[in-house]
């Protein structure tokens, strides 16, 4: 039977390739001439295709060999994956529970990630890093976001994970190895400085200005949704330096600069949140400071583009970070619905329990291997930009659902704090909004995927 059903398939699989294919009387056979009379189990089916449509499918299928990618861990990566999780249960439900309360931001769990080598997992042995890529960054945000600090965890060291990434691939080699080593050893802390109050996703439109003067520049401006400006002691900042009016493209004129982040010059204010407490969102007043031409990233009025290439690294790790919320908040489900007892028997025994749980999971799965795809084909430098933005819609969407089963799972303790499920429920709604919306995602697809026309 099993044969006979593989037969059948390949057997529509051909015709819709347009090739010959001959009954066992060597006759044309098509999809209707599949009667009763000639079932499998009198004749096998067999196919005689003409050459042509031999090379054909050989050309197919040597596309589809290098479309597929093999995303089973090898175990230098599942080696990862256990450690960071093997590191990350030093810090418990209790201790990011804690930091949710007062605020604090998790400097105890920033020096253990740093002085384990976490922090620089992406970057160069040469400026104090692992030489992996962005997939082996993914697996390790995944788990530290699954181990159970959520959001929180991962927002603690997702910057330098990513953010350097612009100095390493722009950047000379003194600022290299002026930059790069004290981020990674935890010994400094960093931002990253781009949106602005009123520009939003349009940021050729930033009003920031840096105007040149001797020896550097001259920047005025406010910035929005800076995470950990308010504990770090450098920054990233995206700046104009050619006036938009006077740029033949408004990309241009832009500029990147990673500077120190001089509070006599910058004032920060936390933004109130609903969730990540621990982790600050701010805004930015900066007034005169004085950047040293020496801290500019590229050449000047090139910052755009540099920053671009540091987008879809940023979409993969939030895919993957969200994928580890979703986790750990249906971990978290399943083991209530095991040991909650209602009728004298665990409500995970009820299908209304148990059908909810296992599609988020399928749906979770399902959202990884998009993340996955669009970070080894980075790693291989092959574009990524469709995976790399589905992979983060999907991953946040599924995430999202998860742990808003696993709230209703625990029915009234899932809003109590004591379970940690509506922490992560606040949380999971940073990947589904930030950096972009799940609307600019769809437009970008509908666009690049779909060749459909611009809407904005």
């Amino acid at each position: 039977m099993r044969l006979w059903l593989a037969h059948y398939i390949l057997l529509f699989h051909a015709i819709g390739l347009g090739q010959d294919v001959r009954g066992c009387h060597g006759q044309p056979l098509r999809p209707t001439d599949m009667s009763s009379a000639e079932q499998p189990f009198d004749c096998a089916v067999h196919f005689s295709l003409i050459p042509q449509s031999q090379e054909i499918m050989d050309r197919d299928d040597a596309a589809s060999r290098a479309r597929n990618v093999d995303f089973a861990f090898t175990d230098d990566q599942q080696n990862i994956r256990d450690a960071v999780l093997a590191q990350c249960s030093a810090f418990s439900d209790d201790y990011w529970l804690a930091r949710d309360h007062d605020t604090q931001f998790p400097d105890d769990f920033y020096r253990a990630m740093a002085q384990a080598g976490w922090l620089g997992v992406a970057m160069p042995e040469s400026v104090g890093g692992a030489g992996l890529g962005i997939t082996e960054a993914a697996i390790m945000m995944q788990a530290v976001a699954e181990a159970g600090g959520g959001m929180t965890a991962a927002s603690t060291i997702h910057g330098p994970v990513f953010s350097l990434e612009p100095i390493d691939l722009f950047g000379t080699e003194e600022q290299k190895q002026r930059m790069i080593p004290p981020i990674l050893s935890g010994a400094e802390k960093m931002c990253f400085a781009v949106t602005e109050p009123n520009t939003g996703l349009d940021t050729t439109k930033l009003k920031t200005r840096a105007v040149r003067e001797a020896g550097g520049y001259r920047v005025n401006g406010e910035k929005i949704w800076i995470t950990n400006a308010h504990v770090a002691d450098r920054m990233m900042l995206l700046a104009r330096t050619t006036p938009i009016d006077e740029v033949e493209n408004k990309t241009h004129g832009l500029s990147l600069f990673f500077t120190r982040l001089d509070r006599t010059k910058i004032e920060h204010r936390l933004i109130p949140k609903m969730g990540r407490h621990a982790v600050g969102s701010n805004m930015l007043f900066i007034n005169d400071l004085f950047i040293p031409e020496e801290d500019r990233i590229g050449e000047e009025g090139q910052g755009f583009r540099i920053i671009l290439k540091g987008l879809n690294p940023e979409r993969i790790l939030l895919g993957a970070e969200a994928i580890g919320i979703g986790r750990n908040a249906i971990q978290r489900a399943a083991r209530y619905a095991r040991e909650r007892i209602v009728f004298d028997r665990p409500i995970g025994m009820n299908q209304g329990i148990q059908h909810p749980l296992a599609k988020c999971w399928a749906q979770l799965e399902a959202a990884n291997l998009m993340v996955m795809q669009a970070a080894t084909k980075f790693d291989k430098g092959e574009d990524c930009g469709v995976e790399a933005n589905a992979g983060k819609y999907l991953a946040a969407e599924f995430a999202f659902e998860a742990c808003h089963t696993a709230m209703l799972t625990l029915g009234g303790m899932g809003y109590a704090q004591e379970y940690h499920v509506e922490r992560l429920l606040r949380e999971v709604l940073i990947p589904r909004t930030a950096p972009v919306s799940p609307h600019m995602i769809l437009n970008f697809l509908a666009e690049k995927v779909l060749d459909l026309p611009k809407s904005y």
